[in-house]
């Protein structure tokens, strides 16, 4: 059965919105450009962070929480699957800014003889009932690769956590492991040397050159213990950083770390525009690190360079330091607070590690996803990525006493993940844009000022990838409040040859609360809808505005 269109585009009672302006995605399904990794759609948590892990994946308290004896005890089976429907790629652990500051060997053997420890770097009790096996048997029971980050600093403590984890041989460690429960190495794969070693606020914070340094002395000896693991090296600090730390470590690292956020004003009365249009702001940051590391890399004589990891991301909505601390509301989001008007950009800024995401962040998080996806041309491409977070502070999965729900976010990456290809298309869109000043991101002036940058943004972006059966999907972004834009694709330059047919799924359609999220009360304010096989009208496909959607055309020319 299929039916004309129906949902894309339809305003109450089955009327049609006024016809929007026309898209016009050429793509080449005889032309590849690379392929995608399924790492890109990995995820982050954070101890002793804003319910990451205690109140999140883990409430030993919680009536929802798993009782049978092991390791698993103590966590949250709602959470639990949720992110088991995910397919989540890799997960990274245990921060973050935390990591600085982490003893692996805390955080074994009986939770009740762990150390509770004044944790430095948020300034809270971290009890380490959470630990290395809990956060292991975690990934394996949703399915995800554990991505483990140590401090690099002390070597010793880095080889004794991946001996711990992944060594065959019969030691102290490994017997310790099997004592606790796993006979068995839990192979953990993925390993980060460090946290963000540039910044002043790690612990361990040191030059370019010391860190590129104890980066080498670390992936010599944690291959010694593995040598099949991936290296995630602390990466871009600035271009000397970056520099200095691939002339220390030719070929020794898989990856390079690259962190970057988008910011809205919590206090904007509308800031849709400008979040959507983010993205752009960090698909060029991604093409500037990757032009960077390939320069880098070949000065330095590695036989390839390392991939991109971009292994900290997301939008971050902030306030005046000012306003009440943000405290979590038992529906989600939150809390209420009187709050005093903002007459200028505040001096002081925090980030409320509770607000809401909207439709206009899962938009800003798919355009991410694309940058990703057309990275694969690059000889350096993002093959990694981790959005902060996946549970709770801002994160897909929000998790409250009475319960956990999906958040905007957790339906992008539910539909990408499941409904995209790994084979990017060459394509090219000619359709409507606008041109304003966007956001660079966090990035300031000398007040404090957010800085912007003329650029023209496109109403659609269009991402075009083929999948394992043959079939072609085509990720559409329109970033529009209000308008449909009418989809009109041409394969191969022909347009008998484009389907006339498609398999349509969109999420943000319909949703009438640009500002709004979902909530307990509310689960499905932003959901995906399956609208099953939609026909073409006079070729196009009408998309609705501030939505995200996939069309798979099945049977299309190889």
């Amino acid at each position: 059965m299929s039916t004309t269109n129906p949902g894309l585009g339809e305003g109450p009672a089955g009327t049609v919105n006024p016809p929007g302006r026309d898209a016009l995605p050429t793509v080449d399904t005889t032309r590849t450009v690379g392929r995608v990794d399924d790492a890109i759609y990995g995820h982050f948590l954070e101890s002793s962070f804003f319910g990451n892990i205690e109140d999140g994946v883990f409430d030993e308290g919680s009536p929802l929480a798993i009782t049978d004896a092991g390791p698993l005890t103590g966590m949250r089976s709602d959470v639990l699957e949720l992110v088991r429907d995910l397919q989540p790629g890799p997960i990274r652990w245990p921060g973050g800014n935390f990591t600085s500051a982490y003893h692996w060997e805390d955080g074994i053997g009986p939770r009740d003889e762990r150390p509770s420890r004044m944790e430095p770097v948020w300034n809270v009790i971290e009890t380490n009932r959470f630990g290395t096996d809990e956060f292991l048997a975690w990934c394996e029971a949703v399915g995800a690769e554990p991505y483990l980050v140590n401090s690099c600093r002390d070597i010793d403590e880095a080889i004794r956590w991946m001996e711990y984890t992944n060594s065959r041989a019969d030691t102290a460690l490994t017997r310790r492991r099997a004592a606790h429960g796993r006979q068995q190495p839990w192979g953990v794969h993925y390993w980060g040397i460090g946290n963000e070693v540039y910044g002043r606020w790690q612990m361990g914070h040191r030059s370019a050159e010391q860190y590129a340094a104890d980066a080498r002395e670390h992936a010599r000896f944690m291959r010694s213990i593995d040598p099949e693991v991936s290296l995630i090296g602390v990466g871009d600090g600035g271009e000397h950083w970056t520099r200095e730390l691939l002339a220390q470590t030719p070929s020794m690292l898989d990856y390079v770390s690259l962190h970057r956020y988008g910011l809205t004003p919590a206090w904007a009365e509308d800031d849709y525009d400008q979040i959507v249009a983010q993205s752009l702001y960090m698909e060029r940051e991604i093409t500037r690190f990757a032009h960077l590391v390939a320069d880098a890399a070949h000065a330095s004589g590695w036989d390839r360079p390392p991939a991109i990891a971009l292994d900290e991301w997301t939008m971050r909505h902030v306030e005046p330091r000012s306003w009440p601390d943000p405290q979590a509301d038992p529906d989600g989001g939150t809390a209420p607070r009187e709050l005093p008007p903002v007459p200028e950009w505040p001096d002081h800024l925090q980030v409320n590690r509770w607000s809401p995401r909207t439709i206009a962040d899962a938009l800003f998080s798919a355009g991410v996803l694309h940058a990703a996806h057309r990275s694969v041309a690059h000889d350096v491409p993002v093959a990694m990525a981790n959005p902060v977070n996946l549970v709770n502070a801002n994160g897909l999965v929000v998790a409250r006493p009475g319960g956990a729900f999906r958040s905007a976010l957790y339906h992008v990456w539910h539909l990408y993940a499941r409904h995209t290809g790994r084979i990017v298309l060459a394509s090219e869109v000619d359709g409507p844009a606008r041109s304003m000043p966007v956001r660079l991101g966090i990035s300031a002036g000398p007040e404090g000022e957010p800085l912007h940058e003329p650029m023209a943004v496109p109403l659609l972006d269009v991402s075009v990838t083929r999948a394992e059966d043959g079939s072609i999907r085509a990720a559409v972004i329109n970033r529009s409040r209000a308008d449909t834009v009418r989809l009109r694709p041409v394969f191969d330059r022909n347009q008998q040859s484009t389907p006339t047919r498609a398999r349509v799924r969109t999420v943000g359609a319909g949703v009438e609360d640009l500002g709004a999220g979902n909530s307990l009360s509310r689960p499905d304010h932003i959901d995906t809808r399956e609208l099953g096989e939609v026909d073409a009208v006079d070729g196009t496909w009408a998309i609705p505005p501030h939505s995200v959607t996939v069309l798979t055309f099945k049977g299309a020319a190889r």
